[in-house]
């Protein structure tokens, strides 16, 4: 998103009221976007717990760097989005602070994230320097997964600023050069990623997660259908469970790749249904908190 509104300030076209509502909808995405990723990241830290941590002890300051890095892309955001609603225009340098934010926080995940499926690497590595100061040197591991991740993003972004606009035919057009754009280069360099695996991808294409990826590019295909047809329901379905196959196909690529040093589905479980049963009980009072504050905020002018 913050690409776009960057692209569209520098081609003057920050008159424009969806755009503008665009970039007042930061702050609160990145509170939204934080809050989805806490359990993510907590239970990939659960069951990867070992390779996860020993990873980010060998590249530590470059982890905790990212508390500080977030705060100040989320200052970075509401100083852009509340000189939007007393001026009208956006702050370039600050959505620029924030984008290089976003692009360190999203490359320290990638370069960690791939270091903990090396073991190997991940011991030679805090070996030779146990400062925390080590960053991932082996960049052909994760440089493509990144940029696909974060051409996907772009593609999920163009589908909102498409949907947001879409009686407004400028802004739909941005929206659709944005999310076919954004899809095309996704699926290429997803492509490039597949193919450089290719000690893993014999027993990949033997995989179930193959069949689920395959389904998830038609799926994609799909939604561009029903996106330009402005059904942005099915478009936006279609593109959700796309992303599903491919978090799957990625689990997959990581059990592949730590085979003989880590099997999740060796571990056993015990389940806790006490505290599972509170747990649901808070999630559906949490539940109904959030629907009345999305009321309040779509009441509000």
């Amino acid at each position: 998103g913050v690409i776009m509104v960057l692209y569209a300030a520098t081609r003057k076209r920050w008159d424009d009221p969806t755009l503008k509502k665009f970039g007042k909808m930061f702050p609160a995405a990145m509170a939204a976007t934080v809050t989805l990723g806490v359990a993510p990241l907590l239970f990939v830290q659960m069951v990867y717990h070992r390779q996860i941590y020993s990873a980010a002890i060998v590249s530590g300051w470059f982890w905790l760097g990212i508390i500080g890095v977030a705060i100040v892309v989320y200052y970075a955001l509401y100083r852009s989005s509340l000189r939007s609603e007393k001026t009208g225009t956006v702050s370039r340098a600050a959505l620029l602070l924030a984008l290089a934010g976003l692009v360190y926080i999203s490359l320290t995940y990638s370069s960690i994230f791939s270091l903990a499926e090396r073991p190997d690497q991940m011991r030679q590595l805090y070996a030779q320097d146990p400062t925390g100061l080590v960053w991932n040197p082996a960049a052909s591991d994760y440089v493509l997964r990144w940029l696909h991740m974060i051409l996907g993003a772009v593609t999920v972004g163009g589908f909102f600023i498409g949907m947001l606009g879409r009686d407004d035919p400028a802004v739909f057009a941005l929206g659709k050069r944005f999310f076919l754009g954004g899809m095309i280069l996704a699926a290429l360099t997803g492509l490039a990623y597949t193919i450089s695996l290719r000690p893993y991808l014999p027993a990949l294409m033997r995989s179930p997660a193959i069949w689920g990826l395959a389904v998830g590019v038609v799926l994609s295909a799909g939604a561009l259908h029903f996106f330009f047809k402005r059904n942005f329901c099915a478009a936006g379905t279609m593109l959700f469970v796309s992303l599903l196959t491919m978090v799957h196909a990625r689990h997959t690529v990581r059990v592949l790749k730590l085979t003989g040093q880590f099997d999740p589905h060796s571990w056993r479980v015990a389940p806790q249904w006490s505290v599972f049963a509170l747990f649901l009980v808070c999630f559906v009072v949490m539940l109904a908190v959030v629907v009345y504050m999305l009321r309040l905020v779509a009441r509000a002018k």
